[in-house]
C-alpha cells in the first residue's frame, strides 16, 4: 500500500464525482500508483453502478426506489472514501471485489 501523497491526492479526487474519477485517471498514467489505482477501480465501478441504476429506476419514476438509490450510494462512497483518508485499500462492500475483476484495463 502506497502512502504518498500524490497517490492520496489522485484517489481524493476520484471520489468527488464521475468527472473527477476520469481525471484521477488520466493523473495515474504516469507514474502508475498502485494505492490511486485501487481507489479509481472503486469509485468508476461505483459510479457506474449508479448511473445504470438511475437510468433503470427513471423509466418507472419510483421516488421510493430513487430514495434507496441515493442512500446506498452514499453509504457506499462514504465507505470508499474514508478507505482513502484512513490509507486503506478496503473494498467497497457488494461492489468492491467486481470492480476490480472488471476494470482491469484501470492502469
Amino acid at each position: 500500500m502506497s502512502d504518498s501523497p500524490k497517490g492520496k491526492t489522485t484517489a481524493i479526487l476520484t471520489y468527488l464525482s464521475p468527472v473527477g474519477t476520469l481525471i484521477a485517471l488520466t493523473m495515474n498514467m504516469e507514474p502508475k500508483d498502485e494505492f490511486a489505482r485501487f481507489h479509481i477501480r472503486q469509485a468508476f465501478g461505483l459510479n457506474l453502478f449508479f448511473i445504470a441504476f438511475a437510468l433503470f429506476i427513471s423509466q418507472w419514476l419510483d421516488f421510493y426506489a430513487s430514495i434507496g438509490l441515493y442512500i446506498s450510494y452514499m453509504v457506499l462512497w462514504t465507505y470508499g472514501f474514508l478507505g482513502v483518508l484512513n490509507n486503506k485499500k478496503q473494498p467497497i462492500p457488494i461492489l468492491g471485489d467486481i470492480s476490480q475483476k472488471w476494470f482491469t484495463f484501470i492502469q
